[in-house]
């Protein structure tokens, strides 16, 4: 069964509180009919991580358990919800850490049983599909969704709610993570991605012509070669323009990124290209999507930087539109760290 053939389980304005931990941010938010947002907190942990130059999963969980409480609450209070006012309580399952997740996962059964309202399991992955549909609910499908994050890379045919198509994803390294290993050996700190977006506007994009890796080949992704080649040639080059590095390597890896995003979007006949994940944050990357879609002709979503990252607001939205389709998860249901998006062509 498919969204738009389900029997509504929840009210088009329900109130859905959305609950996300699935990795180092812990986030709550308050969404109306999967499209208002009424608040989203987020509680961020880069400043506990930056030291070790990226998420140490213990180290998140334990934040997480201490500051899932007051998030919750400011919330809420900051939507204007008492304790009757909430429809269901969406958090994301997977994938993620485990230890953080389960920080998420028990305080949504919880507060589902407290309150007696319907509990919706949520794919972290989905819920940044729905970041863009909470910033522009009328996007035409079929899509072209490039999500692009620290730990995921690929490219999804949008067919219909519920309804994805895989067109390609990494072979090794996820975009995210060629960017924050490329800035750790650049020494320029964590997270890695804002770091090499900021610098790489003082340097020269053209100075070094770092591969482009399978960029005439299909729609997968490999980013793990054109970070040893950043590494490669700051070894035999050690006197090079930290900026000019990392703005070739940036350049090279929005390049793949676009040109895979555009011939998808043409060969499966898209309305349009929409980014979601971290990465989609970056400049260059936005800035090159919107070049193409206005050479091509094609309509283009660009979520605010707010909604790129992790956020409840995704998964509140999402939790909606699951519920409608789905109803509501079993409460035994439990995280799954390595859960997968439910493509129609697995």
């Amino acid at each position: 069964m498919t969204f738009s053939e389900a029997i509504p389980t929840i009210e088009s304005g329900g109130v859905v509180l959305g609950i996300e931990t699935s990795c180092d941010e812990t986030a709550a938010a308050v969404v109306v009919g999967g499209r208002e947002v009424r608040s989203s907190v987020v509680s961020s942990q880069v400043d506990l991580h930056a030291r070790y130059g990226g998420v140490v999963p213990e180290i998140a969980g334990r934040a997480h358990e201490q500051h899932i409480t007051p998030v919750l609450a400011e919330a809420l209070i900051e939507a204007g919800v008492d304790d009757g006012g909430v429809d269901a309580v969406a958090a994301t399952v997977g994938p993620g850490l485990i230890g953080s997740l389960l920080v998420g996962v028990s305080a949504a059964k919880a507060l589902a049983l407290v309150w007696d309202v319907p509990f919706v399991g949520v794919n972290h992955l989905e819920a940044h599909f729905y970041a863009s549909f909470i910033e522009e609910p009328d996007l035409d499908l079929p899509l072209v969704v490039l999500l692009v994050s620290g730990g995921h890379t690929m490219l999804v045919s949008f067919e219909d709610h519920g309804r994805y198509r895989l067109l390609g994803s990494t072979l090794d390294d996820a975009a995210g993570e060629a960017f924050d290993k490329v800035a750790r050996y650049l020494d320029l700190g964590y997270p890695g991605g804002p770091a090499i977006d900021l610098i790489s506007m003082e340097g020269d994009a053209e100075a070094i012509r770092f591969p482009r890796p399978l960029l005439a080949d299909g729609h997968d992704f490999s980013f793990s070669g054109l970070k040893t080649a950043v590494i490669n040639h700051v070894r035999a080059n050690p006197d090079a323009s930290t900026a000019d590095v990392a703005a070739s390597f940036q350049a090279a890896a929005v390049e793949v990124l676009v040109t895979k995003a555009r011939r998808a979007a043409h060969e499966i006949g898209a309305k349009g290209i929409c980014l979601a994940g971290g990465v989609a944050a970056n400049s260059l990357l936005r800035e090159r999507t919107l070049d193409v879609c206005a050479d091509d002709g094609f309509a283009v979503f660009l979520p605010s930087r707010s909604m790129c990252t992790d956020n409840a607001a995704m998964v509140a939205a999402a939790g909606w539109w699951r519920l409608e389709s789905d109803g509501p998860t079993n409460l035994e249901a439990g995280a799954n760290p390595r859960l997968k998006l439910p493509f129609i062509n697995a």
